[in-house]
């Protein structure tokens, strides 16, 4: 049953190498996120699964213990999920960046509270796959906590990666308004069509978590929204 969840952004920008100069803007972002990953360790799970988006072929599951690391921007920076446990096989697929960033964050905060392991989910999976994806996590273990990471909108502003788009904000609102009330139906509502239009790459993993909350009941709280790249980000807490 899912006891609590986070989410978070993705960018590999919230990990300080790799903004550089520009780790400041998002230093906020950061201090939400280890304040709703404070709530998950709260909860006391048994088990915390990482839930992020991945590109085709990178979806399915990553066990404790999966490297990573952020050399595709630049930096000679590796993490691990769940880093101090057991070591994944060798042969493992390394995380996609989104889970490369949980797994940072978990570092960061010196994760300890329950194994590790990670889901990611292609972009375009349906919705009724990603209700059923979370349906099947929330029943992995008599208590389950969530990391969910992904991001809204890329088209806020004419410099964004997708350009400004006139319905990106309303898209956001929405999408801001359903993760800081737990709004499991508005989750469950958000257009998969509109949203990969938008390059919100949140909203799979985003309806992984709804399917996982459907019989929770829990409460959130939106602790960060901003879109200082023209990117929407949201940081949510929810037990």
């Amino acid at each position: 049953m899912l006891v609590a969840a986070a989410v978070c952004p993705a960018p590999p920008l919230l990990v300080p190498a790799v903004a550089a100069g520009a780790a400041g803007e998002l230093a906020d972002a950061r201090t939400a996120c280890s304040d709703a990953l404070a709530v998950l360790a709260a909860s006391r799970p048994d088990r915390l699964v990482v839930v992020g988006h991945a590109d085709p072929g990178a979806g399915g599951p990553y066990p404790q213990g999966t490297p990573g690391g952020f050399h595709g921007f630049g930096v000679e920076s590796d993490v691990r999920l769940g880093e101090g446990e057991a070591d994944a096989p060798q042969d493992t697929r390394p995380l996609p960046a989104p889970l490369a960033v949980a797994a940072w964050l978990l570092h960061h905060t010196a994760w300890s509270g329950a194994p590790v392991e990670g889901l990611g989910v292609e972009e375009h999976l349906d919705t009724a796959h990603c209700l059923a994806a979370g349906r099947e996590l929330a029943a992995r273990a008599d208590r389950v906590a969530l990391l969910v990471v992904g991001d809204g909108s890329a088209c806020r502003t004419l410099k964004a990666p997708g350009y400004l788009d006139d319905r990106a904000a309303a898209f956001d609102e929405a999408a801001a308004r359903a993760l800081g009330s737990a709004d499991v139906a508005a989750l469950t509502a958000l257009d998969a069509g509109l949203a990969a239009e938008l390059k919100a790459a949140g909203r799979a993993p985003w309806q992984v978590l709804a399917g996982a909350a459907e019989d929770a009941g829990l409460e959130g709280r939106l602790l960060y929204e901003d879109a200082p790249y023209g990117v929407g980000y949201f940081v949510a807490a929810w037990s």
